[in-house]
């Protein structure tokens, strides 16, 4: 949870609150995504987080990648923004966001893969027809629109 976000919940506590996110989906060479299981709700997803009061979108999915994953972004592309109920969450400890995610495609990074010990508990590629079936509830559209877009075996074109 960001700073920001910690400071508004000790005053609204779980209530509802528009949370604004920064996101990657991670591509390698061949294709395939990088996924993180996550600790908190145990499902599978790409990298990213909330957005720092005054924190540039860019900067927050640059640095929500290297913490979650070692890796740093020297390329990032706009996958879209978006937002809908679909992407609203409860968290497992009670928490309630309705989000808007801005999220960027990465294929140009560099660093070793290195799980952020406690949001992460493994970092894995996988090919776009063997998606794990367990992906974080809010991420499930964003990746369906991804899979619609490129497809199950295509790799997206760099730009």
């Amino acid at each position: 949870m960001t700073d920001y976000m910690a400071t508004l919940r000790k005053i609204v506590g779980n209530a509802p609150l528009l949370q604004c996110g920064a996101s990657v989906i991670l591509i390698n060479e061949r294709g395939e995504l990088l996924l993180q299981k996550r600790h908190d709700n145990s499902c599978c997803g790409f990298h990213g987080g909330g957005v720092e009061l005054y924190e540039a979108v860019e900067d927050a999915a640059c640095r929500e990648l290297l913490e979650e994953t070692g890796l740093t972004a020297t390329s990032l592309e706009l996958f879209g923004v978006f937002s809908s109920p679909e992407l609203s969450y409860i968290y497992p400890n009670g928490d309630e966001v309705s989000n808007i995610d801005i999220v960027f495609l990465c294929h140009e990074y560099t660093g070793e893969l290195k799980p952020q010990s406690d949001e992460v508990r493994e970092l894995c590629f996988f090919a776009t027809l063997d998606l794990p079936a367990d992906i974080s509830p809010p991420q499930k559209p964003v990746l369906q629109r991804y899979l619609e877009r490129y497809g199950t075996g295509a790799t997206p074109a760099r730009r």
